[in-house]
């Protein structure tokens, strides 16, 4: 079974019953429901570049001047989208007590010698990316690395021209911060 456009666009924007959510669910995917989906998204965001793959809520990875970049909904570009975006992003740490009640009241708040919460946020429209929350002092996670080409050329059968290295670049940003 094939879901229209309109079907898919209800659906993430959450305006189906759950009979119709659950339905969609669980019939096998329809062939073409990753370029309904990119298509959907591409007429949501006020820029040209094409969307190849969403990283997350307000966040993609966009093909730009021959390159793939993480992208914003708001235009706002984090670099290329090997290097770990949240490394560009700004972030707000709960890292006290008092930071954290406000998020987790009284007895559910974690210990803060044990735990903080990171919120990440864009830089261009301050919208939300992403909250992990983490031992202190743990590194920032780098959530996902997708292998762009390979999913293009053996799942969706089209390659995408100009492949690129399949490897983590975040290193070369933090290179630089120790540089200086």
């Amino acid at each position: 079974m094939s879901y229209s456009k309109e079907d898919l666009r209800d659906l993430f924007d959450g305006k189906l019953p759950w009979e119709r959510v659950k339905e969609i669910m669980s019939q096998p995917k329809d062939d073409d429901r990753f370029d309904k989906y990119v298509e959907i998204l591409q007429e949501r965001v006020p820029w040209p570049e094409r969307i190849l793959l969403p990283l997350g809520e307000h966040l993609y990875v966009v093909q730009k001047d021959g390159e793939r970049i993480a992208k914003c909904d708001c235009g706002h570009e984090f670099g290329d989208y090997r290097r770990n975006w949240k490394l560009s992003a700004l972030m707000f740490v709960r890292d006290d007590t008092s930071k954290l009640e406000e998020i987790y009241p009284g007895i559910r708040c974690p210990d803060p010698s044990l735990c903080e919460v990171r919120e990440y946020y864009c830089p261009g429209c301050a919208s939300l990316l992403k909250v992990e929350s983490v031992p202190v002092g743990y590194p920032v996670i780098f959530d996902f690395l997708p292998d762009i080409d390979s999913f293009y050329r053996e799942w969706l059968g089209r390659p995408l021209p100009q492949e690129k290295e399949f490897k983590d670049m975040s290193y070369e940003v933090t290179r630089k911060w120790g540089q200086r």
